[in-house]
């Protein structure tokens, strides 16, 4: 099993932004792993007040870098009080995407830990039709933050597809929340079902067309939990046919889900492009936090 060595959380320093920090601290006590906070500021925005101040760029990074990292720290000081772990702190200057990208590669971060709400761009990158720049941008997986954390999380929701992100999927929700219930969930569809309503074949023979693709599914999910070291007493199952991204929806509310981790990428080029989109519309659909598996 894959564990969670080091976490770093990104923050706007937002006050709904301190739920992706308070959610990270919250793993990283569950877990053991290190964690570390870390702003990026973008100064492209801040010329105008600069003129006005008539600072020197230098001037003007030095004071808003000083600035975010005493409130890192402030936040790295409550986080510590509250969930008892140690937090360090960094405050950069750059563009967000390649920042974190070099900061998660610097500090060899296996989870990134992001905000779903925020006063900057934060939510614009992991929200709506560029969330896959995040992610395409960074080697690690991603946890998008939506809810504010009150306990560690209780029930995961596993949607898999049986490719190799799968397996991964199924491994760091067990190494994110180990003491967690864990529900897979596959959505399949009967092949050829389509056509064969076209060429008016009947009910029931559809309807055992519909048994035996239901059962060949479960069999897959007991092999994919082996090959992920997944025992059987430790996940209930979910098989249902339709849509995924309905499905996943549903059932994160009936089962009263509060994490989703999925995996990034299919077996094909198709199944890549169809499983990204229903990543992007989970992420922005969903209520609870999702785990996006690299």
């Amino acid at each position: 099993m894959r564990s969670f060595n080091h976490i770093l959380a990104a923050t706007d320093l937002s006050a709904p932004a301190r739920h992706a920090a308070e959610r990270a601290a919250l793993v990283s006590k569950d877990t053991d792993a290190s964690l570390d906070l870390l702003h990026v500021a973008n100064f492209a925005p801040l010329e105008r007040l600069r003129l006005l101040m008539e600072a020197s760029p230098v001037e003007m990074e030095k004071q808003v870098l000083a600035t975010a990292l005493q409130r890192l720290q402030e936040l790295a000081v409550g986080l510590g009080q509250r969930y008892n772990v140690s937090a360090g702190t960094y405050a950069v200057a750059g563009y967000l995407l390649p920042e974190l990208a070099r900061q998660c590669a610097e500090l060899d971060t296996d989870l990134l830990v992001c905000g779903a709400k925020g006063e900057s761009v934060l939510r614009r990158l992991l929200l709506g039709t560029t969330a896959q720049r995040i992610l395409n941008s960074t080697k690690c997986p991603v946890l998008v933050v939506k809810q504010a954390p009150h306990e560690s999380y209780k029930r995961l929701l596993v949607p898999v597809d049986f490719s190799p992100s799968s397996v991964r999927a199924i491994r760091h929700a067990r190494s994110i929340a180990p003491l967690a219930d864990m529900v897979l969930l596959h959505a399949y569809e009967v092949p050829f079902e389509g056509r064969m309503r076209y060429a008016n074949v009947g009910d029931e023979i559809i309807k055992h067309y519909r048994v035996i693709s239901r059962q060949e599914t479960s069999e897959k999910l007991d092999a994919l939990c082996d090959e992920a070291g997944l025992s059987r007493h430790k996940r209930h199952q979910v098989v249902l046919q339709g849509d995924p991204r309905l499905h996943i929806l549903e059932q994160e509310q009936e089962l009263d889900c509060d994490l989703i981790v999925i995996g990034k990428h299919g077996k094909t080029l198709l199944e890549e492009l169809l499983l990204g989109s229903v990543t992007e519309h989970i992420l922005t659909e969903s209520q609870s936090d999702v785990l996006v598996s690299v």
